[in-house]
């Protein structure tokens, strides 16, 4: 039998709605933002140009990957957990789905850091996103949305469409308003193209990595949801498609921002960026209209990742890695087990914010790094399976991720990687298993011995996570 070809009878998301879902959960926050992000990193036009060039190749590859590895493994439902164990064992496997459910809930909180920061430019009562009323609010959210997503996967996905419908035509009307208004200078485009020389262009290059794989995060979203899945072929298919189209768009957005404004000027504005660039091209309508924008993305971005976040430990968990206690779903086959401590999560990291004020950017580079590890391994178990340039690559593309996102941000990851090692062992029991085998043991003290220093070295005041 083709497994490409068969039809899942109990699977609920058709070709169009995981393309949907791809496309909702990765269009969140990062298209409105990542222009002044960039340039507030230090990255001039040509360094930019290049870190895109760089992900939409190795982003590109990544995606063939998962694309190859679901043709050849069609029953490796949840893949992100899926391949890393089938390539490196249960405990490397574990860490995958670890690493990618944090990334997923964190990824949720800078999106509700955003969001009532656009909500800011309405009511100044939310300033900037990360004040006491608006993570009471942002905590309203939160569990309105477990509730509606409680109500069942298909349902909410059904909303998703619509909202990223939604959500699309504030980038089409900034598109087409600087293309059709004649705002895009050459002049702009070009002034200063690599910097004055105070910041090596390798450097600037680096800057560019956490925002360009922050724009990217959901795209592997169908392959997370692939048990769900009507057609096995349509996770591979959809997976592709969504990234092309979402390229294209980033690409777009990144080359006009910066012939409207120069670097140094999008680095001085406040999130998102987008709306004071508009404004800049049509008036004050344009900010308007892409704060609204934003609010609407980001509500379905939220509703994506909640879905993601939830699906991610409930299947590793009925794969027998997590503890039994993620497995529970309720008649709708909701994971409500997982769907509420993931949020609880998100809640504690609200809570953060509180006490430190930490912004939307420091948010979502802790969850591009988090969700590094996993791409990396995928595309690792696939060089195990082919030895082709899809395969390497897209390890070579991971590899670069993690080297680039600096020391810092792998000592915050290992802070968030150590409290998994007691859920892998509490799992490991309830299976009536040793807890690791000598190669797992030695990672999992490796991994103590480096979260530990964190902590010292953070308690010191040496490293600042946010």
């Amino acid at each position: 039998m083709d497994n490409d070809n068969v039809t899942r009878t109990d699977g609920s998301l058709s070709f169009g709605g995981l393309t949907a879902m791809i496309i909702g959960s990765t269009i969140g926050a990062g298209i409105f933002t990542t222009a002044g992000d960039m340039a507030s990193n230090g990255a001039h036009t040509g360094s930019v140009l290049v870190g895109w060039t760089i992900a939409g190749i190795g982003m590109y590859m990544l995606m063939r990957c998962f694309f190859e590895l679901n043709k050849l493994r069609p029953d490796l439902t949840n893949g992100i957990y899926s391949y890393a164990k089938e390539g490196f064992g249960e405990y490397v496997g574990f860490n995958s789905a670890w690493g990618y459910w944090m990334s997923a809930l964190i990824s949720n909180v800078s999106y509700i850091t955003l969001l009532f920061g656009a909500l800011g430019y309405f009511f100044p009562v939310f300033g900037e996103g990360n004040n006491g009323t608006s993570v009471i609010c942002g905590s309203i959210a939160v569990w309105l949305i477990v509730v509606l997503v409680s109500k069942g996967v298909q349902q909410a996905t059904l909303i998703n469409v619509v909202v990223t419908i939604c959500k699309l035509i504030p980038i089409l009307v900034f598109i087409v308003a600087v293309l059709l208004l004649g705002k895009f200078e050459l002049s702009v485009f070009f002034d200063n193209f690599w910097g004055r020389g105070d910041v090596p262009l390798s450097l600037q290059i680096m800057s560019t990595t956490s925002s360009t794989v922050w724009a990217f995060i959901g795209v592997e979203g169908a392959v997370v949801l692939s048990a769900r899945a009507r057609r096995a072929d349509d996770v591979g298919k959809a997976s592709l498609t969504g990234f092309l189209g979402i390229l294209a768009l980033y690409v777009t957005v990144a080359v006009l921002s910066m012939g409207v404004m120069t670097t140094e000027e999008l680095a001085q504005l406040n999130n998102p960026q987008m709306a004071q660039i508009l404004e800049e091209v049509v008036g004050p309508w344009g900010a308007t209209l892409v704060n609204v924008g934003v609010i609407i993305s980001i509500l379905g971005a939220l509703l994506g990742w909640t879905i993601i976040a939830a699906e991610c430990p409930y299947e590793a968990a009925r794969q027998g890695v997590f503890t039994k206690a993620f497995a529970g779903s309720n008649k709708h086959g909701s994971p409500v087990f997982a769907l509420v401590v993931t949020n609880l999560l998100i809640q504690a990291f609200l809570l953060i914010i509180l006490v430190s004020e930490a912004s939307y950017l420091a948010f979502y580079t802790i969850g591009s790094s988090m969700i590094m590890l996993p791409y990396l391994l995928s595309a690792l178990y696939y060089l195990q399976l082919r030895k082709n340039a899809y395969a390497i690559v897209g390890t070579v593309y991971g590899i670069w991720m993690i080297i680039s996102a600096g020391i810092i941000q792998f000592l915050i990851t290992s802070i968030l990687y150590a409290p998994g090692i007691w859920v892998y062992v509490k799992g490991r029991r309830e299976k009536g298993l040793k807890a690791f085998e000598p190669f797992e043991k030695r990672i999992a003290v490796m991994l103590l011995v480096v979260a530990s220093t964190s902590i010292v070295l953070m308690a010191a005041g040496i490293v600042d996570p946010f």
